[in-house]
């Protein structure tokens, strides 16, 4: 994940955890102590994975590179995905991942 994201990842993160939002960082291809490091240089408030060979994000998910986000509904449906820098401040952003929390089904 690059650095710009991480701030609004972070904010979008708190203002809608307590609604139900997940938000995993998946770290690919790294040692777990590098991995360690970038949590705690950037301040990642939320979950932190590896996948150190890669073979799962991308062979499975088709991710080669940074960043890549896949929005998942509460039953587990893949409800978007996009690739490159996102800015989650954006009022369109806010207004989907308000969108999405809401939804009971």
């Amino acid at each position: 994940m690059c650095r710009e994201e991480l701030p609004s990842v972070n904010r979008a993160y708190a203002e809608f955890r307590e609604k139900g939002l997940e938000v995993l960082l998946v770290n690919f291809r790294e040692t777990p102590e590098a991995v360690g490091k970038a949590v705690r240089d950037r301040g990642y408030t939320s979950p932190v994975v590896l996948d150190q060979s890669g073979d799962v994000t991308g062979r499975a998910y088709g991710v080669w590179g940074p960043p890549t986000f896949f929005l998942v509904n509460r039953k587990g449906r893949l409800v978007g995905r996009a690739v490159g820098p996102r800015g989650w401040d954006s009022p369109q952003a806010r207004a989907f991942l308000r969108a999405l929390v809401d939804q009971s089904d």
